[in-house]
């Protein structure tokens, strides 16, 4: 609160060039990071038609609205899905019916617009790739994180997403290295450094592969509250923490 009147809050794209990088665990580890935290949260599936965003939240059984159902007037934001471990953390999952060329870009625009009046943070997860979805998203996002794995072809994608972002005059691009294995990065001779430099982005965090992620959607419950003290939701905190504009150090456990 600024002399009585609430901040208005960002809107924080999460993006990948490729399938397979993990982007929606991270999506989903900051959102419950920042909701563990306090902050109010809305999270919002833009995987149109692959929509998965709700099993890493632990939300596999809910029946939450779509994003479409707020955005063509049938329903109000405050009727989006309330975490039952998370009370500040809300969700909207994405239409299965239409393309993502079919949403109107105007009306998405408008409940972007709404959802920073009521929450401090709206967590977008983007489809991976950069056709549709990506330019519905990333139109009226605040923020960018573009997740990428340590391999060659992730760093790549990783980088054209970059210059995407570059293009459109967007600031605020940050870097999520995940589902990193030491072993594998030492036996290759790749550093987090150097993901950085062929990306051309600077970094937001690093998360090591943990087979916690995985466990954790299988049996229906976010990543924080199945395993608090794993790799991966140490990192996820830390993450939050930078979105948050703390000082927070970058560490590999």
């Amino acid at each position: 609160m600024i002399g009585g009147t609430r901040r208005l809050g960002e809107v924080l794209a999460v993006l990948s060039g490729k399938g397979g990088t993990g982007k929606t665990s991270v999506c989903a580890g900051i959102a419950t990071a920042l909701a563990e935290s306090g902050e109010r949260i809305l999270c919002i599936d833009c995987d149109v038609g692959l929509r998965n965003l709700d099993i890493s939240l632990g939300l596999s059984d809910s029946g939450a609205l779509s994003f479409l159902d707020v955005c063509s007037g049938g329903y109000p934001l405050d009727r989006a899905e309330k975490h039952p471990d998370y009370p500040n953390l809300f969700f909207l999952t994405a239409p299965m019916n239409c393309g993502a060329e079919q949403i109107d870009p105007e009306a998405f625009g408008q409940m972007l617009r709404r959802a920073r009046l009521e929450f401090d943070f709206v967590l977008l997860d983007a489809p991976a790739g950069v056709d549709a979805g990506f330019r519905l998203v990333t139109e009226t996002a605040d923020r960018f994180l573009v997740v990428t794995g340590a391999g060659p072809a992730a760093i790549r994608d990783a980088s054209r997403v970059g210059e995407l972002l570059e293009l459109a005059g967007k600031k605020h691009v940050r870097l999520v290295v995940n589902r990193v294995d030491r072993d594998m990065l030492s036996t290759v001779r790749v550093t987090i450094d150097d993901v950085m430099d062929i990306s051309g982005l600077p970094l937001a965090g690093v998360v090591l592969e943990d087979v916690n992620v995985t466990l954790a959607a299988s049996f229906g419950q976010p990543l924080l509250r199945y395993a608090k003290r794993c790799d991966a939701a140490k990192a996820f905190r830390r993450i939050a923490r930078r979105v948050q504009g703390f000082p927070e150090p970058m560490k590999l456990r």
